[in-house]
């Protein structure tokens, strides 16, 4: 197969079956287009078929148009020689040549394990554009971020000890700052929700003492000069994302003036710019987020801050499909049931909590065409033996029969890179898309399909015995 290397929670109504790329719209009728024609040509070119029922699709020139749209708007609102890294939050879509290819765009990392910050390096992001949060780093892992160079946000006191143990006993280029929670409230799914009262995530600012006490550990700390919040997630309204940063630059602006001088010299925005999964529309935008942060703390892009955001979900989510055959087309209840290979394993959260997670699902023909004809309530199910394992339940779209495709998407985001083996599923291949130079549709091989054997492998099938021939003794 030959490689491509070109160089708010709005609208999501439940009827989102049907999506021929007709709106008026450039930038959705273009990606619906692309999205077509990856569908067919997958279909021709045997990525997905009989043998092979399930593959993940992403759209690399959907990707890029999503950095620009980035840079774009924040650009456009920051004072001109501003530092501003916009890292990428590794834990959308992990997967390295993703990575390398927005590394190669300009986009920075952000990383909150010792397995996503391999993924970053093994991509080629470097130290200097790397972030590194997380609620539980471990003294070794704040050890080698120190080491390598790579920003560290310290999530409460106990971690801040910790790095002050570290800091005293070896020098490091890493900039280092805090994370605090402005709790400001929730949006409508509050397992996302960050800064919420009792949020997890950083020190909780109106606490009692909490405040005096941060302002106390910058005092404290001159080599302390970055701070942190991440307010925003998927159903959070952008008012309340933008009234979190504006606490943390109010925050930000008392530390300093406290201090006589720029003790804090870059805000840390976070991410968590809500994606719309009802239809094509990338809304709400990067330009309607960035021109929202400029009329509320119009501070924050005067060039006194650098600026770090880490946005994931809404960089790639838009550019990715999830194509499975349906495998059988039957009936229960007078219900229509189109039975495929994408389910529980691909879409956990949409299957497990469909109000909060809903998914369009569009119909492809055997060929790969569009599907046309009148629209029939049908459930779209998965190959998981529960009976809630449904990508899509009494969904109004064009009849899915024997042979056909449902496409899932949305899905370039936390969907087919966070694979859930129920059933011991094997996990699908992901297959970069772009133009072919002649009109075509050319593939990369972003992750291969996972082997049978590999599965076994993973499940222990080198120590087949371990519970037998040398295991513990079972008392009498």
């Amino acid at each position: 197969m030959a490689a491509y290397t070109g160089s708010g929670d709005a609208d999501r109504d439940s009827d989102t079956s049907r999506d021929t790329g007709t709106d008026t719209t450039g930038e959705r009728t273009e990606g619906a287009a692309r999205r077509h024609e990856a569908v067919r040509a997958a279909v021709e070119q045997g990525l997905v078929g009989p043998s092979t029922p399930l593959v993940a699709l992403l759209d690399t020139t959907g990707i890029r148009a999503s950095v620009a749209a980035l840079r774009g708007a924040f650009d456009a609102v920051t004072a001109p020689g501003t530092p501003v890294l916009h890292a990428f939050a590794v834990k959308a879509t992990p997967l390295v040549p993703v990575l390398r290819l927005l590394h190669r765009e300009g986009i920075g990392m952000e990383v909150a394990s010792p397995g996503e910050l391999a993924l970053a390096r093994a991509a080629g992001a470097p130290p200097s554009r790397t972030v590194l949060d997380s609620p539980a780093k471990t003294p070794s892992e704040l050890r080698e971020a120190l080491a390598l160079g790579i920003a560290v946000n310290a999530d409460n006191p106990q971690e801040l000890t910790r790095i002050d143990a570290l800091v005293g006993s070896a020098s490091t280029r890493s900039p280092l700052g805090l994370r605090v929670n402005p709790q400001v409230g929730g949006g409508s799914i509050g397992a996302l929700s960050t800064a919420t009262a009792t949020s997890k995530f950083g020190v909780a600012l109106r606490d009692e003492g909490a405040r005096e006490w941060v302002v106390r550990a910058y005092l404290d700390r001159p080599w302390l000069t970055r701070l942190h919040t991440h307010s925003g997630s998927q159903g959070m309204p952008l008012e309340l994302m933008a009234r979190g940063v504006a606490e943390v630059y109010a925050l930000a602006e008392e530390i300093n003036e406290r201090a006589g001088h720029r003790r804090i010299d870059t805000l840390d925005i976070g991410g968590g710019l809500p994606v719309n999964f009802g239809s094509d529309a990338h809304t709400p935008t990067y330009e309607e987020y960035a021109r929202l942060l400029a009329s509320t703390v119009p501070g924050l892009f005067d060039g006194r801050y650098g600026l770090v955001t880490e946005f994931g979900r809404s960089l790639l989510a838009k550019h990715g499909v999830v194509l499975a055959r349906v495998e059988y087309a039957k009936s229960a209840g007078g219900r229509a049931i189109a039975v495929t290979h994408a389910g529980v394993q691909v879409a956990a959260r949409t299957v497990y909590a469909p109000e909060s997670w809903p998914l369009r699902v569009a119909a492809y023909d055997a060929k790969g065409r569009p599907k046309s004809g009148p629209d029939v309530v049908q459930d779209v199910a998965g190959p998981a033996c529960f009976a809630g394992d449904l990508l899509a339940e009494g969904r109004s779209m064009p009849l899915l029969e024997q042979g056909d495709y449902a496409a899932a998407l949305d899905t370039g985001a936390y969907y087919f890179a966070h694979h859930y083996g129920y059933n011991s599923l094997a996990r699908p291949a992901v297959h970069g898309f772009g133009p072919d130079g002649a009109g075509g549709v050319r593939f990369a091989t972003v992750r291969a399909a996972q082997t049978i054997d590999e599965l076994v492998a993973e499940s222990g099938g080198a120590y087949t015995e371990a519970l037998t021939d040398g295991a513990p003794v079972r008392p009498d």
